[in-house]
């Protein structure tokens, strides 16, 4: 009877420890912005079979993102029936004005694929540059809503030109650190489809290739990163 209790115990540990290790969980607050179609937001929400703890937000308008994207409508209505609080119209740069979203702290804020539009080629210096100060504007405005524990997730390609956008020095320079960097895998996210998100092709999608998560925090991690 010992050896069986002692079983349950490590067994016990092993599933804490696999529960603390997921990177969202239903007991986060998160706060997702810059979506598309919405279907990020909705393939956490079906995880988790509610959306209570999920506040996910566009820049462009309910308007816009139904007349954008074909399933976009479809996504979120059934956010809606989850629980979920959805805003429109949210700069990245200004989000912590909105009085929607004022004196709200997250444990997660998770911003995928960001990207400024399509200005210039990718490997442009121009075109770095705006990619560079829309990071750094959402990273300014992310750490006042983070909790001191929380973290801000990019997921962002990390191939040639998309490395050259140095997204952790930015962050650095705003006071945050990089905990981990994780690759990205799509298929891990069932019913998720990353969107172009402008021009006449905003509903297709696009090839990720490599790509990963970074996760940062308020404070630096104590020794090495670990990926």
């Amino acid at each position: 009877m010992l050896g069986f209790a002692k079983k349950k115990d490590q067994e016990r540990s092993c599933n804490m420890g696999k529960k603390r290790s997921k990177m969202y969980s239903g007991n986060h607050n998160i706060l997702l912005v810059g979506e598309g179609d919405f279907s990020f937001s909705l393939s956490l929400a079906t995880r988790f079979g509610s959306a209570s703890n999920i506040v996910a937000t566009s820049l462009d308008s309910r308007e816009d993102l139904v007349r954008k994207y074909s399933k976009a409508e479809e996504n979120l209505n059934v956010l809606e029936n989850l629980g979920c609080k959805i805003l429109h119209g949210i700069d990245v740069h200004t989000m912590s004005e909105r009085a929607c979203l004022k004196r709200k702290l997250f444990d997660r804020i998770v911003f995928n694929f960001p990207h400024a539009g399509f200005f210039y080629p990718e490997h442009d210096n121009r075109q770095i540059r705006l990619q560079q100060d829309l990071v750094r504007g959402f990273l300014r405005d992310a750490k006042k809503m983070l909790r001191e524990d929380g973290e801000v997730h990019i997921t962002h390609k990390t191939g040639y030109p998309y490395d050259e956008w140095g997204i952790e020095n930015i962050a650095q320079e705003v006071g945050l650190f990089l905990k981990s960097q994780v690759p990205f895998h799509k298929d891990k996210y069932p019913g998720y489809v990353n969107k172009r998100g402008d021009g006449a092709k905003c509903n297709k999608t696009f090839p990720v290739g490599r790509c990963s998560t970074f996760k940062f925090k308020k404070s630096a991690p104590a020794g090495n990163i670990y990926l």
